[in-house]
């Protein structure tokens, strides 16, 4: 039964057993045919024994396992290793289908090799998954035929894989080299210029060319006779919290990603700087009710605390309750603290329902209120219009853009800072603000 599922013809044979069915017809008329017939029936049969006993006379005739990280990256492009070697001791054709997970809607990953004798080689493709959560690989199924083609043999290599997706960790440690290495201007994070000294002392030490002059500390210059300078760090340990509503309005597409996961993104790459800055982070998830919390902590452990629990986190977006948040921020984060909320508004009037909890809120905290650009509708107002629709169209798109800038300013009136943004300039936009506030002193 086994040897039945793993044996598979070709085309090729097909075709052959056509072409002798053509003879054997044309036979009655010309009657020199049949013995023709019989002998090519004969070779025929000759040739398919010959390819079944090279194919199956090796019960291990390919060997091979898919080559995995431990852990997927959401959003990001994850590569996939197949290595396979040839057990049989003559050059086969090999077609390889892999049975990815379902979440990737892909029926068509096929790829085509041969190998020599005794011969390794690996196949390597990559997967960017839009969702975190857990996959599930098949088994990797590999169709080796001999050079006559007649048949093909199949082995189903490696067992079912289980890979955990989470949040994009290959952005954070992209941004964290850059942060580490003083490069992130490369990917767009602007130089601001620190105003005043809104900054920690660290020492005193001698004055070298360059030092700030202001910086001069005149009495310890008397007692050692050289020029001393005061030298400043920027502050430290100051809280900084990722507020991520779960809602409805986060569930909106771009790229395959929903606005959720780009907020969670940007929120393990942020916090991960502002650790390696020597803040303070936190976490907090909200919709209708306040869910996971993650006290702002400075320990070397908070960083995977953070990944785990952004991974982990599961929602059936339902109406966001903003009062709820106000009530959380209010009883649990006693310090003055930056706090990071990714949200959406595509409305004045849904603004003004959560208007009243975010001035609260900014009472205590500086609040930085992060929104998201349709960018389907900026597509719109750059695109020629033909005809009395395309103008109608084009009209109601700029007025929901206009409402969009009309929502930022109701928003700065009342001293909420805001960053309006396309999903996909998220991360560096936040990242662009809070060092900007770190500069200005404003945490």
């Amino acid at each position: 039964m086994k040897f039945k599922f793993s044996l598979y013809l070709r085309n090729r044979l097909y075709f052959a057993l056509f072409g002798l069915v053509s003879i054997f017809v044309f036979s009655f008329a010309f009657n020199w045919l049949f013995p023709v017939a019989q002998i090519a029936l004969s070779m025929l049969g000759l040739l398919f024994l010959l390819d079944v006993g090279l194919l199956y006379y090796n019960t291990k005739g390919m060997e091979g396992d898919r080559i995995l990280s431990e852990k997927f990256s959401n959003g990001d492009l994850n590569e996939v290793q197949l290595a396979l070697v040839n057990k049989y001791s003559f050059e086969v054709f090999v077609e390889i289908i892999d049975e990815i997970p379902t979440q990737f809607q892909k029926r068509d990953l096929l790829f085509y090799t041969k190998l020599s004798p005794s011969q390794k080689k690996n196949i390597t493709y990559q997967l960017r998954p839009t969702e975190r959560g857990e996959y599930y690989f098949g088994v990797i199924n590999v169709f080796v035929r001999t050079g006559l083609g007649l048949i093909m043999r199949r082995f189903c290599l490696s067992k079912s894989q289980k890979i955990a997706v989470y949040p994009s960790f290959l952005q954070m440690r992209q941004y964290e080299f850059l942060a580490i290495s003083n490069r992130l201007t490369e990917i767009g994070i602007k130089k601001i210029r620190k105003i005043g000294h809104n900054m920690e002392f660290e020492q005193v030490k001698e004055y070298v060319r360059g030092d700030d002059v202001r910086s001069i500390n005149w009495k310890a210059t008397a007692r050692r006779v050289n020029l001393m300078v005061n030298q400043y760090q920027d502050e430290k340990s100051q809280a900084i919290y990722c507020l991520i509503d779960k809602g409805r309005s986060m569930k909106m597409p771009f790229e395959g990603l929903s606005l959720l996961d780009y907020a969670i993104n940007a929120s393990l790459v942020l916090l991960n700087i502002a650790l390696l800055k020597q803040d303070k982070a936190g976490l907090l998830m909200f919709d209708h009710e306040i869910g996971a919390r993650l006290p702002a902590r400075g320990t070397a452990a908070q960083r995977q605390s953070i990944l785990e629990l952004l991974y982990r986190e599961r929602t059936r977006f339902t109406e966001s309750d903003f009062s709820q948040l106000a009530i959380q921020v209010r009883t649990q984060i006693k310090q003055r603290s930056l706090l990071i909320l990714f949200t959406n508004f595509e409305a004045e009037s849904s603004l003004s329902r959560q208007l009243p909890y975010l001035r609260q809120m900014a009472r205590h905290h500086l609040i930085l209120l992060v929104i998201f650009e349709n960018t389907e509708l900026n597509q719109l107002l750059h695109q020629p219009t033909n005809n009395t629709e395309d103008i109608y169209i084009q009209t109601i798109a700029e007025d929901f853009a206009h409402e969009k800038k009309m929502i930022v300013k109701e928003l700065n009136r009342f001293g909420i800072h805001t960053l309006l943004t396309s999903p996909q300039n998220l991360t560096v936009g936040t990242l662009n603000k809070y060092l900007e506030f770190k500069s200005r002193g404003l945490i």
